[in-house]
């Protein structure tokens, strides 16, 4: 596939991918589910806590991809999950990692969810 000059890559380019809840872990985790098998494969996740000043916040601390699954699109793939998920839930929420910060400046349409004046830098 060509990608135009001046447009954004697509942001899920895999297939078979679930979001996780795993709020005991306090993280959004990404798993790969074979359509043949039925195995799934942990691919990575998100991290978060909730916001001190209003626990109805998630704080997005970082966002970690097992190495074997770098630089395929896993990490837009998941932060794309996760944010249409809180785009359909209404979720506000902050964040203090750097991927994400730098997908909302290719991905500006979660903008209006985020808290953090320097996430929308």
């Amino acid at each position: 596939m060509t990608k135009l000059p001046g447009t954004q890559p697509e942001k899920i380019v895999h297939q078979n991918l679930r979001l996780v809840h795993a709020p005991a872990k306090d993280r959004f985790e990404l798993h790969h589910e074979s359509p043949y098998t039925g195995d799934t494969t942990f691919i990575g996740f998100i991290g978060y806590r909730m916001a001190d000043e209003d626990p109805e916040v998630y704080v997005l601390q970082h966002t970690i991809v097992a190495e074997e699954y770098g630089r395929q699109g896993y990490a837009r793939a998941l932060t794309t999950l996760l944010l249409d998920q809180f785009e359909k839930q209404e979720q506000k929420f902050t964040t203090q990692c750097s991927y994400i910060v730098d997908y909302l400046r290719r991905y500006p349409e979660y903008l209006h969810l985020v808290t953090n004046p320097a996430a929308k830098r």
